[in-house]
């Protein structure tokens, strides 16, 4: 076999080491490594821990407003699915799903989502990113991490 090198026309071929090499880099980044250790940390956050030495604490809001369930409280603006007011949900409990994931139960009565693994790894890799963007959406409907005021 032979892959083109440096946007040239001409290949070469690469040798078989190499070739090897390349499908495991791209079968390896294709799946998430494998969860080593899961932490519960009530009411505040989970802890989880890979094969590849990541360590990712999600607090109990993020893992509330991402939630994977279909029915988790979502209020739509303009199409744009928003959760607010969750800066204080607590995690009551975390109850194994398989061998793949949990199911988190949140102090809100929210408790019909399943984290798998995978899911864990891409929240903990991507955690800035994605409350950065949730802190925008909520600013840009006027709306707060904070819950709502009783009168």
């Amino acid at each position: 076999m032979s892959v083109e090198i440096g946007g040239t026309s001409k290949s070469k071929p690469l040798p078989m080491c190499a070739w090897q090499t390349v499908f495991r880099r791209l079968h390896t980044s294709a799946q998430p490594p494998r969860l080593t250790r899961f932490s519960l940390h009530p009411p505040k956050s989970v802890e989880v821990e890979f094969s590849d030495g990541s360590v990712f604490n999600l607090s109990a809001e993020f893992l509330r407003v991402y939630s994977p369930a279909v029915d988790s409280k979502i209020r739509s603006i303009n199409g744009e699915k928003v959760i607010s007011g969750r800066r204080h949900v607590g995690i009551m409990s975390a109850e194994p799903v398989g061998n793949y994931g949990v199911k988190i139960a949140f102090d809100d009565l929210h408790k019909t989502g399943i984290y798998t693994w995978d899911y864990f790894y891409h929240l903990g890799s991507n955690k800035f990113t994605l409350m950065r963007d949730y802190i925008k959406t909520l600013k840009k409907h006027g709306l707060s991490r904070d819950p709502r005021r009783r009168k």
